[in-house]
């Protein structure tokens, strides 16, 4: 039951990195007591918390055994929450345990297994690619046999595009299964159709069954052909390109599926991609997105933080609706660097970029001496900007020259042992 009114209360998120730090500051910023835990000791969030612990966020013994010592010393948590890790069936286990609101266990668990996730997807009629659970490396030559090339392969259980590949003529299909199932935390592999056509990442706020979504945002895939077979994306852009009458389908898409999953009350992040035949669902997470999607694109594109909506639920208290309703439209995106591997030697131009009062943000995650690896996943990329602008010509331009403007030199003649 969600209470009226914004009153102090404690929150725990699980993790403390770097894409957690905006959901700290944003609970701290509505006045409630935050408290974090995660696996590692020098995270990011830790000094910016009212309270922190070294725990494993897919460790549930040790993250109950946390909160009874929590609770033990006349301590009370009123909700739990994630940001940026894929890891909401943790979440609805311990705010279970704790009673604490929380999406059903089992919505959480279907949204974190992608084979379980196009299963419901498939029995309720949500719109999704053809896929197939894979055994072993023969299911797969099978697969090609009888469907044909271009595929996807991915892990069921990984996020970040770890492990995805889109396999073709010219790939070496048994490496890329192997790896697939590498990346997996449990060794198992599936397979869908690739479909071609522009995608859209979506955030929604589900409220008593209904879906408001004020993250709507391009998704930008002009690298991929760059590291094929992996699928890379590089940023997104705000406002979207889509007419309105897509948008409309795709919102109705989401809370279709968000419905599906059984989520009527908590927060959906939809990976949608504009078929021929209309919008389709490629995955959908019951969680709040990491990066700068929540935290720079849809609040400098639109003037709305629903990162606020989604800590109230999981507090229990009633959002606000308006909050969600776009204050301005701002044009806004951001874009990734993705040098060669080696070691690094120079970044230049980090001060002439920063100057311009159009960049919003400008990270870079690795230092001079450093050895850069192989991208093969969005955990490789080697830094992040947000560029704003009065129209999406010149958001464009604007990425452009940040992009002319550093210099980022890399000695490819020495790589990383293992590269």
């Amino acid at each position: 039951m969600l209470s009226l009114g914004n009153t102090t209360k404690t929150l725990l998120l699980l993790g403390a990195g770097t894409d957690q730090c905006f959901a700290i500051k944003t609970a701290k910023a509505m006045g409630h007591y935050v408290v974090v835990v995660d696996g590692n000791p020098n995270a990011a969030g830790f000094e910016i918390a009212d309270e922190y612990a070294v725990v494993s966020t897919r460790d549930l013994i040790a993250l109950k055994t946390f909160v009874d010592e929590f609770q033990a010393k006349g301590k009370s948590i009123d909700g739990v929450s994630v940001m940026g890790s894929d890891i909401s069936q943790f979440v609805a286990k311990l705010a279970q345990y704790i009673g604490a609101p929380h999406i059903p266990v089992l919505s959480a668990e279907i949204a974190t297994d992608k084979y379980l996730m196009k299963k419901c997807f498939l029995e309720k009629d949500v719109p999704i690619p053809w896929f197939q659970m894979l055994n072993d490396y023969e299911d797969l030559k099978s697969v090609i046999k009888n469907r044909g090339l271009p595929l996807i392969i991915k892990p069921t259980d990984r996020s970040g595009a770890r492990g995805v590949f889109l396999l073709t003529e010219s790939s070496d299909i048994e490496a890329l299964y192997e790896h697939a199932k590498a990346e997996s935390f449990s060794n198992t592999v599936m397979v869908e159709s690739y479909l071609a056509g522009p995608q859209i990442s979506t955030e929604s706020i589900m409220y008593e069954g209904k879906a408001y979504t004020p993250g709507f945002v391009d998704r930008n895939y002009d690298r991929m052909p760059d590291y094929l077979p992996f699928i890379i994306e590089d940023g997104g852009w705000e406002p979207s390109r889509v007419t309105q009458e897509q948008r409309l389908e795709v919102e109705l898409l989401v809370e279709q599926a968000a419905l599906a999953l059984g989520v009527t009350d908590g927060v959906v992040k939809g990976d949608i991609v504009l078929t021929e035949s209309g919008p389709k669902v490629i995955e959908m997470a019951t969680r709040l997105s990491g990066g700068d999607f929540s935290e720079s694109l849809v609040p400098l594109g639109t003037g709305v933080n629903y990162v606020e909506s989604a800590i109230n639920i999981a507090l229990g208290i009633k959002p606000d609706l308006n909050s969600l309703r776009p204050k301005f439209q701002q044009a806004v995106a951001n874009r990734y660097f993705f040098p060669p591997a080696g070691k690094l030697v120079s970044i230049k131009g980090l001060d002439k970029v920063r100057a311009k009062p159009f960049v919003e943000k400008l990270e870079i995650w690795y230092q001079v001496g450093d050895f850069l690896p192989t991208i093969r996943s969005h955990a490789d990329r080697f830094g992040v900007f947000t560029v704003t602008a009065s129209n999406l010509i010149e958001l464009e331009e604007r990425v452009t020259w940040v992009h002319d403007t550093v210099e980022i030199n890399v000695d490819t003649s020495v790589l990383r042992n293992g590269e």
